[in-house]
């Protein structure tokens, strides 16, 4: 008889939950289009101008793009399985995606690295191979949406068993991991670079970012340890958001008080660190709209997409303030662009936390 139940309810959701088609393709086309902003803004600043503050925030800004690309394998994954267009390329093709733009970017700011000892190069590297591991993070975030459609069944059934085709443990174990293992990385790396950061300004510079990425990938766990395999607590209901939340604090605090720097060229780092935070602001958005929709109605959740709205039009206006600002001190031009391509990140989670309210609304 719940087996019986169980199926009636897949089936009355797959006869509600199709999102038009028009619709679908303009939440796909987001992530695109930002990357493509990312790739031409980047290649943009590198190759225009005379300030050698182009060669630290066209190849960073450039590099943002392919968190876009593996956002976009996460959004089609989601979609796919939404308009039922989902089959087994999409399946394997989407996160591989997602990995090989990770390893692109993550290679390239390792070749950056290595090729010069120059400041701006070994900030660059450093920052690319940091953006690299988000890469990594939002990939495996699109390998844990291939079972997209069992979110939508475990939300509205009341069945405790584990559906059939959810992951074992042992491979959301292993999702799991393998996010922790990038965040860990990012933070060892961030404190590697901060150990010397008296030595010279781009150790600085480098570390307080990185230390940044780091909050983003730690925040990327939680949309990995989903409620896929219908082991959502209500321990974790209250966790995970709240653990995003604090991510996202950490890094903007941080920046507050790195703000405050007696070398303003280091200080203008604190605004990159502020940005970040901004994103996993963002992030948090889809962690909150799980929580909210699990087995409950919210009938607030068709506004929670407006959190990466207002994320990314304060990444754009403080864009601007600091353009102002670069014309007086060339310092706030790195920042000043860098905050663009972050505000293009911020919006194309919008397109994801509205595909995600979509998907899993009762309406």
């Amino acid at each position: 008889e719940q087996k019986g139940s169980h199926l009636c309810l897949k089936k009355n959701l797959n006869k509600k939950q199709v999102m038009n088609y028009g619709i679908s393709v303009l939440f796909r086309a987001i992530p695109l289009l930002m990357a493509l902003f990312c790739f031409g803004y980047g290649f943009f600043v590198f190759n225009y101008g005379v300030d050698s503050s182009r060669f630290v925030a066209g190849p960073v800004v450039f590099s943002l793009g392919f968190i876009c690309i593996a956002l976009f394998a996460t959004a089609a994954t989601i979609i796919r399985q939404i308009i039922h267009t989902y089959n087994n390329v999409a399946r394997f093709a989407l996160p591989i995606l997602g990995y090989l733009s990770a390893t692109i970017t993550f290679l390239a700011g390792f070749i950056l690295l290595m090729s010069s000892p120059a400041p701006a190069d070994f900030v660059a590297g450093h920052v690319i191979c940091g953006v690299g591991l988000i890469t990594a993070c939002v990939a495996t975030t699109a390998t844990a949406s291939t079972r997209f459609t069992l979110i939508q069944m475990n939300a509205k059934s009341d069945d405790p068993r584990i559906p059939d085709k959810a992951f074992n443990f042992w491979q959301g174990v292993f999702l799991i991991l393998v996010a922790s293992f990038i965040s860990i990385v990012a933070w060892i790396w961030a404190y590697r670079l901060l150990a010397h950061s008296d030595e010279h300004s781009q150790y600085f510079v480098a570390g307080h970012v990185m230390a940044g990425l780091a909050c983003i990938c730690s925040s990327l766990i939680a949309l990995v340890a989903r409620q896929i395999r219908n082991t959502y607590s209500r321990l974790e209901k209250r966790l995970w958001h709240r653990f995003v939340i604090l991510m996202g604090s950490i890094s903007l605090i941080w920046g507050l008080f790195v703000l405050g720097d007696s070398d303003p060229a280091n200080a203008s780092t604190g605004y990159i660190m502020i940005g970040l935070g901004l994103v996993c602001y963002s992030i948090s958005s889809k962690v909150i709209l799980l929580s909210k929709i699990w087995r409950e109605e919210f009938k607030l959740a068709n506004r929670i997409p407006l959190i990466p709205i207002f994320t990314a039009l304060f990444c754009l206006f403080l864009s601007a303030f600091l353009f102002e600002m670069a014309a007086e001190h060339s310092y706030y031009a790195i920042p000043a662009r860098v905050l663009a391509g972050l505000g293009a990140i911020c919006f194309t989670l919008f397109s994801i936390v509205s595909i995600l309210e979509s998907g899993t609304s009762s309406k």
